[in-house]
């Protein structure tokens, strides 16, 4: 093993790759628990933008965009849920979001906020060099004398003791009935990217692909810029976000005491406590809030073809009542219905009819009750199918070359990346990796419920507490070792 050493002290490197929430908070739990010499440690965050702790998530500058829990729910400090809420108010958010404050008296804060938050806890690591901010895309990792070396856009090279995958879901994966449009700009297959609407007029007519959180952005998005033309909004089963109770609920309902073991017994005992909260006059919502809190834990009682039985059939019902809406970004949905300019549809496509890109596009959607096709033409097709995980690899080449060394696989859910209990990445064969860690949404195959943000946090603690025993372990070992190896 080579040993990095800077004044005398043995150095370890842990590099993350991608700089949003999962990655900055793993980042600051790492820093925030090393009790050895601050020198000892080096933290690399690889991230192109500008900053750190924004993401896709929160990079955003669309006002529409809001967090879809009230204020006080979001934290980055497991201990302490309040803290975002307290900067809100200090920082005067508030003040400059006024739209903020829904009508049942919760605030919903514009997602950049919450990513002006994250960078706000990070800046000090930042400014003292604790944490070091890499604004380059990495392209491609080795594994060389028991480090991992990054190469990146530039032609830099870095050798780092521990690697932790923080990167973001991969795009959607558009119909293949879709590509006939090829480059038309009328056809947008990643709604996230940057001004990706600005280019739908005012009466355009637009099909949306997708009927979940990211449609509901959009629908929200091309209302706050002025759009008035018609929106259809389909998916196979054409079901909508759901959005908060109208009060506070405590989470109900113990699942993990004994567990469920199959997927249909798992639904058989959601439908019985929603059936039973309801008797009480309890929303369904306080179930799945306890459901998402233990969903660490149902998630593992399940065997593996169960859970892909999940993944198959049951996961579209859950997003849509796990992954609640925004009342502000619930209200735009209603109204346009009301006024009859928005319409959901459980359908699939039959057809495209596509003349160019002067002709309005042709869609012939079967619509799943009946099976009779609801004949259109559209201005413009957004795609917001969510993400295609399967193609993870794909549009990762860092991914694609730790894949080849044999250090990463998919995993058998189809959710991510395969990966341990301790978040260590499974090689080829199964065998965890030393130093190669997944962390956030690309480990939702082992640990199930990753979207949200107490479970994308809990789980960098997690990952941060797992790097720090491992490199603990490596300065002992180092420790005894170091006089051997220079006699």
């Amino acid at each position: 093993m080579t040993i990095s050493e800077r004044n005398g002290t043995v150095v370890l490197t842990v590099a993350i790759v991608g700089g949003g929430l999962t990655g900055a908070a793993v980042a600051l739990h790492l820093r925030n628990s090393w009790k050895r010499p601050q020198d000892a440690l080096e933290i690399l965050v690889y991230e192109p933008r500008a900053e750190i702790g924004r993401g896709l998530a929160y990079d955003t500058t669309d006002g529409a965009h809001r967090v879809n829990v009230p204020v006080g729910k979001m934290s980055l400090d497991p201990q302490d849920e309040g803290a975002f809420e307290r900067w809100f108010f200090a920082e005067g958010e508030d003040r400059a979001d006024p739209g903020a404050l829904a009508e049942d008296g919760r605030t919903y804060p514009r997602r950049e906020a919450f990513g002006r938050y994250v960078h706000a806890r990070l800046l000090p690591h930042l400014r003292a060099g604790r944490i070091r901010h890499v604004q380059q895309r990495v392209e491609r990792v080795g594994f060389e004398s028991g480090h991992y070396v990054l190469g990146t856009v530039d032609g830099g090279e870095q050798r780092a003791d521990v690697l932790v995958v923080a990167t973001s879901h991969p795009p959607p994966s558009p119909p293949a009935r879709l590509s006939v449009l090829g480059g038309d700009g009328r056809f947008i297959a990643d709604p996230t990217r940057p001004d990706a609407l600005d280019g739908i007029g005012p009466e355009d007519r637009v099909l949306v692909v997708g009927s979940g959180l990211t449609a509901a952005d959009v629908i929200a998005s091309l209302d706050a810029a002025g759009h008035r033309g018609a929106i259809t909004v389909f998916s196979r089963r054409g079901l909508r976000s759901r959005g908060h109770a109208l009060e506070t609920q405590a989470p109900r309902g113990d699942f993990v005491s004994r567990p469920a073991t199959t997927a249909a017994a798992l639904v058989r005992r959601v439908r019985t406590e929603v059936r039973a909260a309801a008797a009480e006059g309890i929303g369904w919502q306080a179930v799945f809030d306890a459901l998402r809190a233990q969903g660490g834990q149902i998630w593992r009682a399940l065997p593996l073809a169960e859970r892909q039985r999940f993944v198959r059939h049951l996961r579209p019902f859950w997003d849509v009542h796990r992954f609640r809406i925004a009342p502000q970004v619930r209200a735009v949905a209603d109204r346009l219905t009301e006024e009859g300019r928005l319409r959901f549809l459980a359908a699939s496509l039959a057809h495209v009819d596509y003349a160019g890109p002067q002709s309005p596009i042709s869609v012939g959607l079967r619509l799943r009750n009946g099976g009779a096709i609801d004949e259109a033409d559209y201005d413009a097709i957004v795609v917001t199918t969510g993400p295609a995980h399967r193609s993870v690899l794909a549009g990762q080449p860092y991914l694609q070359s730790l894949n080849g060394l044999g250090l990463l696989r998919l995993d058998d859910t189809g959710l991510g990346l395969a990966c341990s209990d301790n978040s260590r990445a499974l090689d080829l064969w199964g065998a965890p990796v030393p130093g190669l860690y997944i962390a956030g949404p690309l480990a939702r195959g082992t640990f199930g419920e990753l979207m949200g943000l107490p479970q994308v946090n809990e789980h960098a603690v997690l990952v941060a507490g797992e790097i720090r025993r491992e490199l603990e372990k490596r300065l002992s070992w180092l420790a005894v070792q170091k006089p051997a190896l220079s006699r």
